[in-house]
């Protein structure tokens, strides 16, 4: 028989933060429970995304909630609370004995689970980093490239092409970092064979690398099957945070994977990251091309640059030697003279490529002297020797 919810909420109170060695409950930290099945989910709302006590939670609200009898399943979900909760629960937390919040924690039983959603949740109320007196490390100052690796849709490769850039570019003497901005459909850190997570020091994390290239990606903060179900606000402050709240050092590349179409993180980029410059990826047949002019236009419209098109999947190599253009000709450059930019580049689709990426080594590392390894090195060529662009505009000040 499966336990109430009120049980569950009840083995919780015993479950501390491990740094502020208060109950999660009396913190205001359970957000939700639900039980369906022999099946419980408990959802907890952190500070920040990047807390270091995340994986210590997971593990005792888990061991708790197991002890009960008639569970079968345990899952631990994360959400991030915005910055008055987060104000909130520091003051509560400084507060010897009290105030102590258990009473009003919404629980369910049968509900649809809440996920990662947070109704209620606000987009960061100044620009990026001036909250909490924190640098925008990216800003107009810094000598980083910012480059937006865009797609209209997905399908048609933007991760791997950007996991390859990145490691050439990195193989050509570059110092690259690559962040994961595809938070719905994070793959960069498997792609790379990162299986570490970051580590945190001095209130920074420090993205774990891999073939030369730091990564971060929402990927190191959920499990492989959790979904994220958030609205824009919460993608807004997970990419600020990603970008304030990490060590990323002094690159000469940041490289950022973003969501296929012209959504959230787009506006977001435009406004944390007003320098930044836009690539845009498709393969040849024309409803890939139609498709990824909406991506291009949104830069336009956000007032970043966009400085080349780059045609993946272009052509195969039959074993006799010939290409076979399985997916058509002529899309990427289309798309390059309607845009008025360049075609940087055109990448064969080749079985080695898609390989590499599910085992976490890229094709770029694994076989240099391939075609395509070929095609990503010329790639990083032209995107290096493209140079810097800077658009800054007043109305977008970051400080």
């Amino acid at each position: 028989m499966s336990p109430s919810s009120e049980q569950v909420m009840g083995v919780l109170t015993k479950v501390e933060e491990p740094e502020l060695r208060r109950s999660l409950t009396d913190l205001g930290m359970i957000r939700d429970v639900e039980v369906r099945r022999r099946k419980v989910s408990v959802t907890v709302a952190l500070p920040a995304a990047d807390s270091a006590s995340r994986v210590e939670i997971s593990t005792r609200v888990r061991a708790a909630v197991a002890g009960l009898g008639g569970v079968k399943d345990v899952a631990v979900n994360f959400v991030v609370m915005n910055p008055q909760e987060a104000e909130a629960l520091t003051r509560t937390a400084a507060t010897p004995g009290g105030p102590r919040r258990s009473a009003s924690i919404p629980v369910s039983a049968g509900a649809p689970a809440a996920g990662n959603s947070q109704p209620g949740a606000t987009a960061p109320r100044s620009p990026l980093g001036h909250e909490q007196g924190r640098a925008n490390p990216f800003g107009t100052n810094s000598r980083t490239r910012v480059i937006g690796i865009s797609s209209g849709k997905g399908g048609v490769g933007k991760s791997t092409v950007t996991v390859n850039l990145a490691v050439a570019l990195a193989q050509a003497g570059h110092d690259v970092a690559l962040l994961d901005a595809d938070v719905y459909g994070f793959s960069v850190p498997g792609m790379l064979g990162i299986t570490e997570e970051p580590t945190v020091s001095d209130l920074k994390m420090t993205p774990p690398e891999a073939h030369g290239v730091r990564c971060m990606s929402m990927g190191f903060f959920l499990e492989d099957e959790q979904p994220v179900v958030w609205r824009g606000p919460m993608l807004h402050k997970a990419l600020e945070q990603f970008l304030v709240d990490v060590d990323w050092g002094d690159p000469e590349f940041l490289l950022v994977d973003m969501p296929p179409g012209t959504g959230d993180v787009a506006l977001s980029m435009a406004q944390y990251l007003p320098t930044s410059e836009m690539y845009v990826v498709t393969t040849p047949q024309p409803a890939a091309r139609k498709v990824a002019q909406r991506s291009a236009y949104m830069a336009k419209k956000l007032k970043l640059p966009m400085r080349g098109v780059i045609e993946n999947m272009s052509w195969w190599r039959s074993p006799g030697g010939e290409r076979e253009y399985i997916f058509g000709q002529g899309g990427g450059t289309q798309l390059a003279e309607e845009l008025g930019v360049t075609l940087l580049g055109q990448i064969p689709l080749d079985t080695a490529v898609r390989e590499g990426g599910d085992s976490g080594a890229p094709i770029t590392v694994t076989a240099s002297d391939s075609e395509a390894s070929h095609a990503f090195a010329n790639l990083a060529k032209a995107v290096a020797g493209k140079g810097r662009t800077r658009v800054f505009h007043p109305e977008l000040t970051v400080r």
